[in-house]
């Protein structure tokens, strides 16, 4: 019999689970890329105009997996979906709080928040299960875009274009390269949810599985082996993000290979975001997962932004 997936408080109501207030830790302090520092540095944000270094995105994940458990139970960790807009920052010390609302009868897709103590929402979209039949919350967003106009940053970017397969592993005392500069160990010991399932055989699968958070991490590590033709230096973030398990869960040791395709361009006042679609196959080459992230580059980071858009486009 395997051990309860969490012992996370969970508040119920007739509309929605509740999780307990939690702070996440900031564990990208040291991630380094182009050869620079990131949004995550207390310097390099500051120079951007945020506050502090700023919590990564799918760390947030992490909240919405004993929701999902309560919900869904075994399916969530097999066919769990998470798609989400990042609305706002969080920095290290703030206290954030995951909502699930319940799906209707016969639904397997519901709306998800996570918010502040103030109020102030963090992140919004949708969980789901299996083949839901109704656009997820980024599917229904990208089909919405408008496509980026007078690239800078992005210019020699196409929609379309397919990375190379790259191999994937992530052991629990492998640290996972520049960008994340730290290891599964290290991150199970501060992760806002633990779980028997992530650090042992007590589970359905008889392996330790990786966190949702954590399949970002395992996804995005080689990115940079192959990187897009963007402009840089500059500073990105993730500002939209969607992973699906197909055939989950995915484990701890194990190697997958991993490819991307551009699936679309946008952009807003300050940034110019590529997104980018990874399907994930296991060693006999099934589709197991995919992640849908939006990287936003913010303009004000990459020094001669003003300079090449005035000799691209005039004034």
């Amino acid at each position: 019999m395997a051990a309860n997936a969490f012992d996370t408080e969970i508040t119920e109501t007739t509309e929605a689970l509740v999780g307990p207030w939690r702070q996440p830790r900031q564990m990208l302090q040291a991630q380094t890329y182009d050869a620079h520092a990131s949004i995550h540095d207390d310097a390099t944000a500051q120079k951007l105009g945020f506050k502090g270094g700023t919590i990564e995105g799918p760390t947030h994940f992490s909240q919405f997996a004993p929701l999902g458990a309560r919900l869904w139970g075994r399916a969530w960790f097999e066919t769990g979906c998470l798609s989400a807009h990042y609305r706002s920052v969080c920095y290290e010390g703030e206290e954030v709080q995951a909502i699930l609302s319940k799906p209707l009868p016969g639904n397997s897709q519901c709306q998800v928040q996570m918010v502040k103590r103030d109020g102030t929402e963090v992140l919004r979209g949708t969980a789901s299960v299996g083949e839901p039949h109704a656009a997820t919350a980024l599917e229904a967003r990208l089909a919405e875009l408008k496509p980026l106009a007078d690239p800078v940053i992005l210019r020699d970017v196409r929609v379309g274009v397919t990375g190379k397969r790259q191999t994937v592993r992530m052991a629990f005392d492998q640290v996972m390269g520049d960008l994340y500069p730290f290891s599964l160990r290290q991150k199970l010991a501060v992760i806002t949810e633990s779980s028997p399932y992530y650090s042992g055989a007590d589970n359905p699968w008889g392996r330790a599985i990786i966190p949702m958070e954590m399949l970002s991490v395992l996804f995005q590590y080689r990115s940079k082996d192959d990187p897009l033709p963007a402009k840089g230096p500059a500073v990105g973030l993730f500002a939209d993000q969607q992973i699906r398990l197909v055939k989950g869960p995915l484990f701890e040791g194990e190697e997958y290979q991993v490819e991307r395709e551009v699936v679309a361009l946008s952009g807003s006042r300050r940034t110019e975001s590529a997104w980018a679609r990874t399907s994930v196959f296991d060693k006999t080459n099934t589709l197991v997962a995919t992640m849908l992230l939006n990287m936003a580059t913010l303009k004000d980071s990459y020094a001669p932004y003003e300079e090449e858009y005035r000799l691209l486009y005039g004034a």
